[in-house]
C-alpha cells in the first residue's frame, strides 16, 4: 500500500521505523510544526520530523489538517492509508476521507477502556493489572472508531507510565504493521467497539500530580508512578515545590502521620493514610534530582517535619 505516517513525539518513532522497514511504500510523514524548545526557545523539529529526514522521506507540517493546501497535497499522494501514532491534532472529516482506507491509529489502551489523551497514565493510576494497545480507524468521535487488532501487556508493580508506554510503543509498532498487512491483503476487517466499560483518560495536569498524603500508600505509589516522567509528581516542602520520583510502600516501617517525614542516614520515609512510603529520587526547586537521603541531609530536615498541605 501507499502510506503516509502521522506522528510527533518520541513514542511514535518505533512505528515509523517499523513501517519504513515493511513491505509498504511510505511516501510522506505528517507531523506538527516546529516548536520552541530549550532555554533559547529556538524552533526545533519534532522527533518524528527529524527521523523522517534521516530516512529521506518528505515531511508535511500543516498548521492544521483542515488547511486546504495540506489536503490538496494529501490527495495528490493517492494514499491507501495513513498510519497514526500520537500525531496531536484533531482530524476533520474532509481529511479522514482522503485515503482509501482512512487513518488507522495506534491507541495505547484496550479500547473501549481509557479513551483519551493519557490512557497509560490512567491505567497505572487506577491499578489496572493489564494494559495494551489497539489499532482502529479514526472517526470524529473520540477514540470510538472500529478496531482492527489488539495487543496486551501486563502492568508490572513498579511500572511508571514511561516504562509501560515504552513497551507498548515497541510492541504496538509491530501491531500497526500487522494491521496494515491485513488491510492490504483483505484478511482483516474493522469491527465496531463493543462493551459497556467505556472509560475516559483525559490529560493529567500538574495539579493532578500533586501528592495527597492522606491517601493510602498504594494510592500514593500509583499516582507518583502514573505521573512519572510527565507531568511529574510533587509535593511541597518549606513552601517550595519538591518533585518526587517513585516511592516504595514500607509496611515494616513504624507508622507516621500523613506527610510526616522520618529521616535516617540512608532513608527518608513519609506518612500516608496507611503505611509509610520510602522516598526514592527527589528534585528540590531549582536543583538537580538526587537521592532523598542526600536531599534531607542538605536541607537539614528536623524531626516531625511534614511535606504537603
Amino acid at each position: 500500500m501507499r502510506l503516509a505516517f502521522a506522528g510527533t513525539p518520541d513514542v511514535a518513532l518505533p512505528t515509523l521505523n517499523a513501517i519504513a522497514e515493511s513491505r509498504h511504500e511510505l511516501v510522506a510523514v505528517i507531523t506538527r510544526p516546529d516548536a520552541p524548545a530549550g532555554r533559547g526557545r529556538r524552533l526545533v523539529a519534532s522527533p518524528v520530523a527529524q527521523r523522517a529526514e534521516e530516512l529521506g522521506i518528505p515531511v508535511l507540517k500543516p498548521e492544521h489538517p483542515r488547511d486546504p493546501e495540506f489536503q490538496d497535497r494529501l490527495k495528490a499522494l493517492e494514499l491507501d492509508c495513513v498510519a497514526v501514532v500520537a500525531y496531536g491534532a484533531l482530524l476533520p472529516t474532509s481529511a479522514l476521507e482522503i485515503p482509501t482506507h482512512g487513518w488507522v491509529n495506534l491507541h495505547f489502551s484496550l479500547l473501549p477502556h481509557w479513551r483519551g489523551a493519557a490512557p497509560v497514565q490512567h491505567a497505572i493510576w487506577a491499578g489496572d493489572e493489564f494494559s495494551g494497545a489497539t489499532t482502529f480507524r479514526i472517526v470524529r468521535a473520540l477514540d470510538a472508531g472500529p478496531t482492527y487488532g489488539v495487543m496486551t501487556e501486563r502492568v508490572r508493580p513498579t511500572d511508571t507510565s514511561g516504562d509501560l508506554l515504552g513497551r507498548l510503543a515497541d510492541g504496538g509498532a509491530q501491531l500497526v504493521v500487522a494491521t496494515l498487512d491485513g488491510i492490504d491483503d483483505g484478511s482483516l476487517e474493522a469491527r465496531e467497539q463493543v462493551g459497556d466499560d467505556i472509560t475516559l483518560a483525559p490529560k493529567i495536569t500538574v495539579e493532578d500530580a500533586r501528592v495527597d498524603w492522606t491517601e493510602p500508600a498504594a494510592a500514593v505509589d500509583r499516582r507518583i508512578r502514573a505521573c512519572t516522567p510527565a507531568p511529574g509528581a510533587w509535593t511541597t516542602f518549606a513552601g517550595e515545590r519538591l518533585k518526587l520520583g517513585p516511592v516504595t510502600p514500607d509496611p515494616d516501617e513504624a507508622p507516621l502521620a500523613p506527610g510526616e517525614l522520618r529521616v535516617t542516614k540512608r532513608s527518608v520515609h513519609a506518612g500516608t493514610a496507611t503505611v509509610p512510603v520510602r522516598l526514592g529520587l527527589v528534585r528540590p526547586f531549582g536543583k538537580k534530582e538526587m537521592a532523598a537521603a542526600d536531599w534531607a541531609r542538605g536541607a537539614d530536615v528536623p524531626p516531625g517535619t511534614t511535606v504537603g498541605p
